[in-house]
């Protein structure tokens, strides 16, 4: 009885070394993941160029923030701020008297524009797309949609995005339905395909197709200022209704007009792979 005791009590002990050793491996381990997760928000907040800083705040592209930097807009604690210089954690970076705050998470949202809203950052316009959506970050459009169109609109807070989808050297699609005032022939659908002269140049080769009476969908890889509108005018016809209907890879499909929605994990990882490659500095334009 006594050996059967005494071998139940060693038993239990070496169940409760065991349990207090397991014990000291899971906070072992659970440790070491706590410091991963701390190392990672440490390098967030090391210093940034402020260059980078405004282009990741969503303010614009890198090369336009020197632009800003040198003509002294931008102040960092209240002190004119130089071109190369870092920011550090706490500092206040203002362009003019708004504070820029940088977002650490990356937001990219399928926005479909309604006719008459504007793609402009101007606080004075009341009809500004940054306005109308309202959205608690700080995003701004990628590429602008005129007052008098609709349709896709992309928005984000990413600079990098930005600037690698807009350079015309990239040569993206985008993708539009434009309903015009008078029947569309041949002769109009083969003319804008081959290219238009507007604005001192030619429009580059593109894809159209008639999709009806008085509409056609036409694929741009430039962005001329109003470059379809121009480019009807200039053969005799008056632009109706023009709606973006594909950027790139991000469609407009079932997507309600005022209504926007955040990329999908899949939408922005084909997007990525199509921009990887984008010839030119991330933050040019």
């Amino acid at each position: 009885m006594r050996l059967w005791i005494h071998t139940a009590l060693q038993m239990c002990l070496y169940c409760t070394v065991e349990i207090h050793f397991l014990q000291t491996i899971i906070s072992v381990e659970c440790l070491q993941v706590s410091n991963r997760i701390q190392e990672e928000f440490i390098q967030k907040k090391e210093p940034v160029r402020l260059n980078k800083y405004l282009s990741e705040a969503g303010v614009c592209s890198r090369r336009e923030a020197d632009r800003l930097i040198e003509s002294g807009k931008v102040t960092v604690d209240g002190q004119p701020a130089r071109t190369g210089m870092r920011i550090l954690p706490g500092q206040v970076v203002k362009l003019g008297k708004r504070i820029v705050s940088k977002q650490d998470d990356m937001v990219v949202l399928a926005v479909n524009k309604p006719k008459g809203i504007v793609c402009t950052e101007e606080k004075r316009e009341r009809n500004s797309i940054v306005r109308f959506l309202n959205y608690p970050v700080r995003v701004t459009y990628v590429g602008r949609l005129d007052k008098d169109s609709r349709g896709l609109l992309l928005m984000t807070n990413n600079g990098d995005i930005i600037n690698r989808m807009m350079r015309a050297a990239n040569r993206h699609e985008k993708e539009y339905k434009v309903t015009v005032d008078h029947e569309i022939t041949p002769e109009f659908l083969s003319r804008m395909a081959a290219g238009v002269p507007i604005l001192d140049t030619v429009t580059r080769p593109c894809t159209v197709k008639q999709v009806g009476k008085y509409t056609f969908s036409i694929i741009l890889t430039q962005g001329l200022n109003r470059q379809i509108r121009r480019m009807c005018q200039a053969l005799g016809y008056e632009v109706k209704d023009l709606v973006r209907v594909r950027v790139m890879n991000i469609y407009l499909d079932g997507l309600k007009e005022g209504e926007y929605r955040k990329l999908t994990d899949r939408e922005l990882e084909e997007l990525y792979d199509m921009i990887k490659d984008s010839p030119g500095t991330a933050y040019g334009r």
